[in-house]
């Protein structure tokens, strides 16, 4: 009895017709069925010679290649010839701690960077797991993968599209194609021809892997699976799109390259002097080296890596997943965010915003369900209505469902109005006729609602609702209604009138019955702006960025939703991408600057757009969801997908993943990027002046025909725990939010500014100074060897103590932020604790070559250590 009654259910709605004892589904939709059917022998045919229906996947790193390149540094290299050297000449020791420190360095990239693929991994879901083909006259269902050319594939509302194909048959077929297009409205699918060449938001005799149906039904002959699909296309543009290093990876390549030579002239100085002076060449040449590997900042990849991987886990707390540890610091240099509309400035969502009704326009959060004709035109939104709502899952058109949520909001069920009032009868909506009309019983009368265009209902209606009362319609009153149709459109927004009518006796709905309506109102839609969107977009601009909207949807659409957002200002700032199309890539360089949206662009519009600013010297986020961004996200210097709505392809191609959607999180990530190459400035500042000091003490030393003040083990302790560890606690800084009301720094600029080197020529005087001071005290009260001891403690003292100048360009003495940083003043501590051990225990004299001192000379070097403390902290405060 149950299935005879779906039987006539489904009957009467015109939908499907189940065969009783059958399991094959037969259909009364528009178009022919039965010619295009497979046999599962024809599949396993064209599954052979077109493959399976899956997107090809580059080829991964291994884990040991990962590994091998991190040794690809320029310095690491100098390290490792260093280390070899030394080996030969049988400093054994040196040679093995200089292995250590740059494998823990190599291990550490290695790790993070398997570790972000492997976060990345867990957000990965397939689009379309399943599919329902019709082979060997049957309906089954079988993995979207199977699927193959000449297939027929049945589709419902709700499904996924498994691949690209030509439409056989249609009943009211919707298809979200925003992953495809950047339309966040549902295009309407039809039979009809399209032109040669159309967009492909145009083609809608067509559907495309990667799309979902939102609603109707309908069936279509596959004619594209796996790469030869759209979706294939655009993965195919990506190898095509090579990715950028970061700011921060080409300032670390300069600072390298600039740095060894550096070095390598001060050790070559410093070999001379000792071989004119008549030392051995051997030794002169052991030294030199032990100087350069102690000049040479080893640990900073380490520290550059460790800094990184602890912005990248506080990113993730913040719901963003970094792929690439550079890309933390990179989105704190961009200069233009080029953003898509749909899912990232947007809740791709379709909300009302507006009823007009009694000549009003009533925003929506003002809506008042105790005025007859606002209420009426709620229920009567559900009612002329086939979405719907279950336990959060939306199922339908999304305008639809719009006007099902509206109703959640105000505390109506549309169960419960649809209950109180069934459908007798219906005229689903198509596309000819750009109306839906339904019929119910409502207080004892039979009442048909029609919903549909504007522009249709409008000449099917003849009287109009005003409060409790029916009038004849003006022709004032269809002027006022088109113009407020024209002010919604204008402001992006998407309109359907409502209107009704009383029939005097039951029946089923016909044609006519679309005539003769009385006028009730209209609600105006649109997918709005994330609440945090504005925000962000004007905290962007405070910090110096330039956002730019880039989507496939209408210019109106877009440029509405610019204005909200704050990104478009003027209408002349917005255009399409057809008018680029012709443009010279000299002329679109000139272009850019002047336009903030783009609507209507396809997948290569993006990457030329993104490539345009680039070569204006800008360093460019580009942020997406679809499969569509997936080329600009590559090609831009950071990319930025969307976990949530992303697909799988833009991930791949993305810098970073959002877990929340969330364009806000993006100004987040700008804060820390910021934040964190300023602190990874500080170390570095750090690490170079405190050897430059040393350095400056050595040649000193050489120069004035005094003994070396350091052995090559005093060098290697200073890099291995006076100096990591201070600098990594550098890199750990707490943020400061000032960063964001600074300009982005230029894409050329070097770490090594004018400014920037004066500071650490200044403050490694300073070190060297107080170095030397320590190193004749005890040279004049005792011997070399108490001497050396001296300047070693006050070296390795002074460098902790530097830890605290170094916090900021300013000076930070007497300021709350001179012991906000636990990290660092843990490391002073232990650095301490160790240097007084070295320095004050009798067992560890062979070890380090230093003799034993009394409290006298020990207080002398802390003195002298302290004393860089006022001193630097003084000349800050006559720099700033």
């Amino acid at each position: 009895m149950v299935r005879l009654l779906l039987h006539i259910k489904l009957c009467n709605r015109g939908l499907f017709l189940y065969t009783v004892g059958n399991n094959r589904r037969e259909s009364l939709i528009a178009g022919k069925r039965g010619k295009h059917m497979l046999t599962s022998e024809q599949a396993r045919v064209n599954q052979e010679k077109y493959g399976f229906n899956e997107l090809a996947e580059g080829k991964k790193k291994s884990t040991v290649r990962i590994f091998l390149e991190q040794f690809e540094d320029f310095l690491v290299i100098i390290l490792i010839f260093a280390a070899i050297v030394s080996g030969f000449l049988g400093d054994g020791e040196s040679a093995a701690v200089i292995f250590v420190v740059i494998t823990i360095n190599a291990v550490l990239g290695t790790v993070q960077t398997v570790k972000a693929e492997q976060s990345l991994k867990s957000l990965k879901q397939l689009s379309a797991p399943e599919a329902k083909v019709v082979r060997d006259g049957v309906t089954i269902r079988i993995p979207s993968r199977e699927v193959t050319v000449g297939d027929e594939v049945i589709l419902e509302a709700g499904d996924c599209v498994p691949a690209d194909g030509r439409l056989l048959e249609v009943a009211s077929l919707k298809a979200d194609e925003s992953a495809l297009t950047g339309e966040s409205l549902s295009v309407e699918k039809s039979l009809d021809e399209v032109p040669e060449g159309a967009a492909l938001g145009d083609q809608t005799n067509r559907v495309f892997s990667g799309s979902f149906v939102t609603y109707g039904r309908g069936t279509f002959e596959v004619t594209a699976v796996g790469m030869e699909t759209e979706v294939g296309r655009i993965a195919r543009l990506l190898k095509t799109t090579s990715e950028k290093k970061t700011p921060l990876q080409m300032n670390l390549d300069d600072f390298g390259r600039k740095l060894s030579v550096i070095i390598l002239i001060f050790c070559g100085i410093l070999f001379a002097v000792n071989v004119v002076r008549g030392g051995s060449v051997a030794d002169a040449f052991l030294f030199a080296v032990a100087l350069a590997v102690a000049a040479i900042p080893e640990a900073l990849s380490s520290i550059v890596t460790i800094v990184l991987s602890f912005g990248t886990q506080k990113m993730a707390k913040e719901h963003a997943i970094i792929r690439r540890l550079q890309a933390v610091e990179g989105l704190g240099s961009v200069s233009v965010i080029c953003s898509d509309k749909t899912g990232t400035l947007t809740q791709n969502k379709m909300t009302v915003e507006d009823y007009y009704v009694d000549g009003r326009r009533v925003p929506a959060e003002e809506i008042d369900l105790s005025v007859c004709d606002e209420k009426q035109l709620l229920v009567f939104s559900m009612l002329c209505n086939d979405s719907v709502n279950t336990d959060g899952q939306e199922i339908g058109d999304p305008t639809e469902t719009a006007l099902i949520n509206i109703g959640s909001r105000l505390g109506v069920d549309a169960g419960d109005i649809r209950s109180a009032y069934p459908r007798r009868s219906e005229i689903p909506f198509d596309s000819g006729r750009k109306l839906m009309s339904t019929l119910h019983q409502i207080d004892g009368r039979n009442l048909v609602v029609v919903k549909g265009a504007v522009d249709v209902l409008l000449g099917r209606m003849d009287a109009v609702k005003t409060g409790e009362t029916v009038r004849d319609m003006t022709e004032e009153d269809r002027l006022e209604i088109e113009r407020q149709n024209m002010e919604f459109s204008r402001d992006g927004l998407r309109v359907l009138a409502f209107a009704y009518k009383e029939m005097k006796e039951e029946r089923s709905l016909s044609l006519d019955d679309e005539d003769g309506l009385i006028f009730l109102g209209l609600i105006s839609m649109m997918d709005p702006p994330r609440e945090e969107s504005k925000a962000a977009v004007s905290e962007c601009k405070a910090a110096g960025i330039k956002p730019v909207m880039i989507t496939g949807d209408h210019k109106v659409t877009a440029a509405a939703i610019a204005r909200k957002t704050g990104i478009l200002k003027d209408d002349s700032e917005a255009c399409e991408g057809a008018v680029i199309e012709d443009m010279s890539d000299e002329e679109l360089r000139d272009f850019v600057e002047k336009i903030s949206v783009y609507a209507r662009v396809s997948p290569e519009h993006k990457i030329r757009i993104v490539r345009a600013w680039q070569e204006k010297g800008n360093i460019v986020a580009m942020t997406g969801d679809g499969v569509n961004d997936a080329p600009a996200l590559k090609q831009a210097d950071i990319g930025v997908a969307m976990g949530i709505t992303g697909s799988e392809v833009s991930k791949d191609a993305a810098s970073m993943v959002l877990t929340d959607d969330n364009f806000a999180t993006i100004v987040k990530a700008v804060e820390n990027g910021r934040n964190i190459y300023q602190n990874i400035k500080n170390s570095i500042q750090f690490l170079l002046s405190g050897n430059f000091g040393a350095i400056l003490a050595v040649l000193y030393a050489s120069a004035a025909g005094l003994p070396v003040p350091f052995a090559p083990v005093h060098l290697l302790f200073i890099n291995l725990l006076t100096d990591s560890l201070p600098a990594i606690a550098l890199g750990l800084e707490p943020h400061t939010k000032s960063v964001m009301q600074e300009r982005p720094r230029p894409m050329n600029e070097s770490i090594l500014t004018r400014k920037y080197l004066l500071s650490i020529g200044t403050e490694g005087l300073c070190i060297g100074i107080m170095t030397m001071a320590a190193f004749y005290i005890g040279y004049r009260h005792g011997s070399s060897a108490l001497a050396s001891t001296m300047a070693f403690g006050t070296l390795c003292t002074s460098r902790l103590v530097h830890g605290f100048n170094c916090k900021s360009g300013r000076p930070v003495l007497f300021t709350n932020r001179f012991f906000n940083n636990i990290y660092l003043i843990g490391a002073f501590a232990l650095g301490l604790v160790l240097i007084t051990g070295v320095l004050m225990i009798p067992g560890l004299q062979g070890i380090f070559k230093v003799v034993t001192l009394d409290m006298g000379e020990l207080l002398t070097v802390y003195g002298l250590a302290l004393l860089n403390l006022p001193v630097i902290q003084l000349m800050k405060k006559i720099r700033s």
